[in-house]
């Protein structure tokens, strides 16, 4: 790389003097005030947006709490002679693995468990990363890091989906039923705020911390 390309600006839409619409991605130049592809109003990224993100954040991680200790689901047979039983979800996970049902066990464990830890993780590790000093390579790898949350999020649901569809076809009248514990709706709150604390992060913040010359992003190659 020649010393002209090591040192030009490293662009991006703010020092082009341009402002990127959060709905449709359309970038204009910083006078206008709103979109002219989708109307949505146009906002320069502020840090202080974060202040949202982690509000969610909080809210989402305090609902999980519950939704993991208390019983996601309770079953209940006639007059107790089979037993009536109360599973969390680990208790599920388990119940699932002893009756066979690996693929379905695995599914529940990792959209379950594994889904959302890993969503607060990246999140947390989003908002404090956002507006901080990053090269090129570090910058695109948040953005697939955001990029990720956002997809996964959609499917974080299927736990209450699975107590949802199994309490609707167990229903055998007094012989056997089935119906969602309180850690269901605990979890379902989870998940919405966590989606909101993702929504909230202003990715455009990504970029704001490349620095002004491309060099840093070739220390060390000579």
């Amino acid at each position: 790389m020649s010393a002209a390309e090591t040192n030009r600006p490293v662009p991006t839409a703010h020092r082009a003097g341009l402002l990127g619409c959060r709905s449709c991605g359309r970038v204009w130049p910083l006078s206008e005030t709103h979109c002219h592809r989708c109307g949505a109003k146009l906002v320069p990224p502020d840090r202080r947006s974060l202040q949202a993100v982690w509000a969610w954040w909080f809210a989402g991680l305090i609902t999980y709490i519950p939704a993991n200790l208390f019983p996601m689901m309770s079953t209940r047979s006639l007059g107790g002679l089979a037993g009536n039983t109360e599973s969390t979800i680990l208790e599920g996970v388990v119940q699932l693995v002893q009756h066979g049902s690996y693929d379905i066990a695995a599914i529940v464990f990792v959209a379950s468990i594994i889904v959302p830890i890993a969503k607060f993780v990246s999140i947390a590790w989003l908002a404090l990363a956002a507006g901080r000093p990053a090269t090129v390579d570090q910058a695109h790898r948040r953005l697939h890091v955001y990029e990720i949350v956002e997809f996964i999020g959609r499917w974080s649901m299927i736990d209450v989906f699975v107590v949802a569809v199994t309490s609707a076809l167990v229903q055998l009248g007094f012989v056997a039923s089935i119906h969602p514990g309180p850690a269901a709706v605990s979890f379902a709150l989870s998940v919405a705020f966590t989606m909101l604390s993702a929504q909230s992060f202003d990715p455009r913040l990504i970029w704001r911390g490349l620095p002004l010359r491309s060099r840093t992003d070739n220390e060390g190659t000579g």
